[in-house]
């Protein structure tokens, strides 16, 4: 027989060096890789084979060793490398493939594989030798180290067993190697176990061949074999028969046990004839909870139909008789509060029956929300028109101008005077209703059995704060309890607060219609009073973020937008009139919106209620701001007066709004800016009275000043035009006749000023400013020309004061 490779020295050291030595090698046998189905093992030869080397490798780390199954394969270059390797601890199954004759070709499962559904590997050996050889090694490692056996297919244990029993002496003659053990049968270790021992015993084999050896079956004649067989069995009665005589005790025990089970046996018929009467009467009596169930069921829904039915009837009845009674609103010369106490107590008679109603069929709440809110809302529309429209009726109220920029200034009295009527009217409006539609609400809520926290406050107070009868006490709080008496514990459910808030819209909606008409009407007559109705919405709003009166907030957010939409197209019209002054005005004097605006101001001042602070100050910075631009432009468009046109309006700015700027920070903001721009439009016009007069004097300084940041002083006076004669020729151009200078000066300063108390202002500081540059001037000429004598400062400032 050809040498196995498992007895090849080289390949073994070939696979250490794969390995690096990192593992023991135990066996290294050459093989055949090929690809196959669990099972369903295809044709031989289908996938071309590849060749590969399985070595048996072990590691010990201390007490434990662990085995494992490496798969090595050819390189380019011939040379071994790693390509698998599989713990044994994981081997499952070894299943040799019956489709292939030779029984060389078997698969290897192992149960931590990511995917069982990939097909394994098959591994062909030349011949059976190597194959069982390799098999018998595993087999080995498993038993010896994991303590346990694969499961096997297609082998036998037996042939296997007597394999290795006739393979022993030569596996044995090869254990004793430089190299250590060269099979997977003997390891040289202290604990030297065959595959014989440990598949088959050898007394178990010795015992099975003694026992085939005493047994002739003689099955080659079918009579003989039959007819042995027939007195084997008479010989095995009798002595069954004979068994039974011989143990007549047992017998008897065995009848005494009988009977006893029967005595049982009677005893359970008895009592399972008990408990059959039992359940039989138990199934009539459920079978009666049924019927009595589907008649209480009957009851409950035409009980709940006809109450639902009676009270989606009563609240509109209840509201006709309201609306039908004239004197109950408002009339002509009388704005009538109304009042919801009677109608409440009414209604809380039937609180108990909605408790009921509840706990038997919540769905027919429903409906019943919905008639309510609809014969509500029919009402609460009908008092608050017929109140709004009285309101203005009675409303007694001059008409204001919506041009206050535009037109005639307005007088003081106007100013000062606010006619505060219409927000007046508005607020009695938000007095009535908003508490009204607050307590509505939460009457509804407690009424209709909404479970909502928010509407149940620890320390809340009655749902009728108007209510003044004590019959209704005691109904008051039923909205707090259930059907049976128990305290409700509200709960913030999102369902039901959606369904909360659709009620109350569908009970207060189209109510904001008429509070729209009387905002409208007030700023008509007199937009000015949205500052004040914008106050009175903002410290209602303020007052009901506590409350969950959600339409309620809403509709006061729409009436302090609506208010503020009103005022900012007023502030528009304000600003848009003094854009269209630009076009109409000449440019001379104090524009009329200046003085104007300080009458509007003053006005609105006087409306200011609360928080509408930010209101009034965001219009100050756009109409000023439109004020200061536009003035710009004016001034611009005729560049001769433009600075005399500045420093008017800027000063009349400042006259008209210093009381008002003290006490108000956005105006006292602007004006600074003003008084700013002021000192810089005096400072350009002065400048220019000075220049015209005295241009050459400064103008020979000006020349002193840019020479010195070239030439050194002492070279100034030898510059052709800066002699000492230049000087003097100057001096005497510029300061001969200088009373004269300086009255044309005070001429030409008044001469195109409109405002003539601006005039003796306006006159110091020409004086001091020319003061200043002549003191600048005399400086100059000092240190360039230090002989020349020039009339001082002091006799310049004696000079200007004289006249």
């Amino acid at each position: 027989m050809a040498r196995s490779s498992a007895d090849d020295m080289e390949l073994r050291r070939a696979c250490e060096a794969a390995i690096e030595g990192k593992q023991k090698v135990v066996l290294s046998i050459r093989v055949a890789k090929s690809r196959g189905v669990w099972g369903k093992a295809g044709k031989l030869g289908r996938h071309m084979a590849k060749p590969r080397v399985l070595a048996i490798t072990t590691k010990s780390k201390g007490q434990r060793t662990k085995a494992f199954l490496r798969v090595l394969k050819y390189s380019s270059g011939g040379v071994l490398e790693p390509a698998k390797i599989y713990k044994l601890k994981h081997l499952s199954k070894v299943e040799v493939i019956q489709n292939d004759p030779s029984g060389c070709t078997f698969m290897l499962g192992f149960d931590n594989l990511r995917s069982q559904s990939v097909a394994p590997p098959q591994w062909t050996m030349r011949n059976k030798d190597d194959r069982n050889r390799l098999l018998l090694c595993i087999l080995n490692m498993c038993k010896e180290i994991l303590g346990r056996l694969p499961k096997t297919v297609g082998i036998d244990i037996v042939e296997m067993a007597l394999w290795a029993k006739e393979n022993t002496p030569a596996v044995t003659n090869q254990v004793s190697t430089q190299n250590g053990p060269a099979t997977s049968l003997v390891t040289q270790n202290d604990s030297q176990v065959t595959v014989e021992r440990d598949l088959v015993s050898q007394a178990e084999e010795e015992d099975m061949e003694a026992l085939l050896g005493i047994y002739v079956m003689g099955i080659g004649e079918a009579e003989a074999f039959s007819e042995r067989l027939k007195r084997e069995l008479l010989a095995l009665e009798a002595a069954n028969v004979h068994a039974l005589l011989e143990n007549e005790s047992i017998i008897e025990e065995v009848l005494q046990g009988l009977e006893t089970a029967s005595i049982c046996v009677h005893d359970m018929d008895e009592w399972l004839g008990i408990f059959n009467v039992k359940l039989r009467h138990m199934r009539e009596d459920i079978k009666s909870v049924k019927e009595k169930r589907a008649e209480f069921i009957l009851l409950k829904c035409t009980f709940v139909r006809r109450a639902s039915e009676f009270l989606r009837n009563y609240f509109p009845s209840l509201v006709d008789l309201m609306i039908n009674d004239k004197s109950y609103f408002s009339q002509r010369g009388l704005v009538k509060r109304p009042d919801h106490a009677e109608l409440r107590c009414k209604c809380r008679t039937y609180a108990r029956l909605l408790q009921h109603i509840k706990s038997l069929d919540k769905n027919c709440l429903g409906p019943l929300r919905k008639a309510y809110c609809h014969s509500f809302n029919l009402l609460l529309r009908r008092e608050v028109r017929e109140f709004a429209n009285e309101l203005r009726a009675s409303t007694k109220a001059s008409r204001n101008p919506n041009l206050w920029l535009e037109g005639p200034t307005a007088s003081s009295q106007t100013a000062n005077n606010a006619d505060t009527s219409t927000s007046e009217a508005y607020s009695k409006m938000l007095t009535v209703f908003i508490p009204l539609f607050v307590d509505e609400s939460s009457f509804f809520v407690h009424f209709m059995c909404f479970e909502v926290s928010t509407f149940a406050p620890p320390d809340a107070p009655s749902v009728d704060r108007t209510a003044s009868n004590g019959n209704c006490t005691n109904e008051e709080n039923l909205s707090k309890m259930n059907a049976h008496g128990n305290d409700v514990k509200p709960s913030n459910n999102p369902a039901e607060l959606a369904m909360l808030n659709e009620c109350l819209r569908e009970l207060l909606d189209g109510t904001q219609e008429d509070f729209y008409s009387v905002v409208d009407w007030a700023c008509k007559i007199d937009p000015m009073c949205c500052i004040s109705m914008h106050g009175i919405t903002e410290r209602y709003l303020s007052g009901q973020k506590a409350d969950a009166a959600g339409f309620v907030r809403l509709l006061l957010d729409d009436l302090e937008t609506r208010i503020s939409v009103h005022f900012s197209r007023f502030v528009d019209d304000a600003c848009y009139q003094i854009e269209r002054h630009e076009r109409n005005v000449r440019p001379m004097g104090v524009v009329p919106y200046i003085p104007r605006f300080a009458s509007l101001a003053t006005r609105m001042e006087q409306y200011i209620q609360g928080q509408s602070r930010d209101l009034v100050d965001q219009a100050y910075t756009k109409i000023v701001s439109i004020m200061f631009v536009t003035l710009e432009r004016i001034a611009q468009t005729d560049p001769k007066y433009s600075d005399i046109v500045l420093l008017e309006n800027y000063a009349a700015f400042q006259n008209s709004l210093y009381d008002l700027a003290n006490a108000v920070p956005t105006l006292a903001k602007f004006y600074h800016q003003a008084s700013e721009s002021y000192e810089q439009a005096c400072l350009r016009h002065i400048n220019m009275v000075i220049y015209i007069h005295f241009e050459k004097l400064f103008q020979f300084a000006r020349r002193i000043e840019e020479l010195t940041f070239t030439i050194p002083s002492e070279e100034i006076p030898f510059q052709v035009g800066m002699s000492k004669v230049d000087l003097r020729k100057t001096l005497k151009s510029s300061l001969s006749g200088l009373d004269k200078a300086i009255g044309a000066m005070y001429r030409k300063l008044q001469k195109n000023l409109t405002s003539e108390e601006l005039l003796p202002s306006l006159w110091d500081k020409c004086k001091n400013e020319f003061l200043d540059k002549y003191g600048s001037f005399l400086q100059l000429v000092a240190k360039i020309y230090p002989n020349e004598t020039i009339p001082t400062a002091s006799e310049m400032r004696e000079l200007l004061a004289s006249m």
